[in-house]
């Protein structure tokens, strides 16, 4: 099996060396996503809600980039750089997620890049 790049104008452009998401057979790992405009590439202004909305169109559109959605998703990571936000993240994911929801994880870490509050990466299965 070979490592398929996948790319998509939906969603903000890598900011560094690496590929919005790497398809390997039937699973594609999906890089984090910030809260980026993908036409200004700038954070998105609003709170941690209308950042955690811009996270999750941006992830959204790098799943459909790959021949899927969200409900594909079976593992996702999430970073906030305030864990006090994370009951309005868990509200924003609610929009975006139906049951089964995928396995995830949330970490407090102490910055994100950009600024950010919030990212998120995931593994997609096909």
């Amino acid at each position: 099996m070979s490592k398929t790049p996948i790319y998509t104008s939906d969603a903000p452009a890598a900011i560094g060396p690496y590929s919005q998401a790497v398809r390997y057979g039937d699973l594609v790992s999906l890089s984090g996503q910030i809260p980026l405009d993908p036409a200004t590439m700038q954070i998105v202004e609003g709170g941690i809600e209308a950042q955690a909305d811009r996270m999750f169109r941006n992830l959204r559109a790098v799943c459909r980039a790959a021949g899927s959605d969200l409900s594909g998703i079976v593992k996702l990571n999430l970073y906030l750089a305030d864990m006090g936000d994370f009951p309005a993240v868990n509200e924003v994911m609610k929009r975006y997620f139906e049951e089964p929801y995928p396995a995830r994880a949330a970490v407090g870490v102490a910055a994100l890049p950009m600024g950010a509050g919030v990212e998120a990466e995931a593994v997609l299965g096909l």
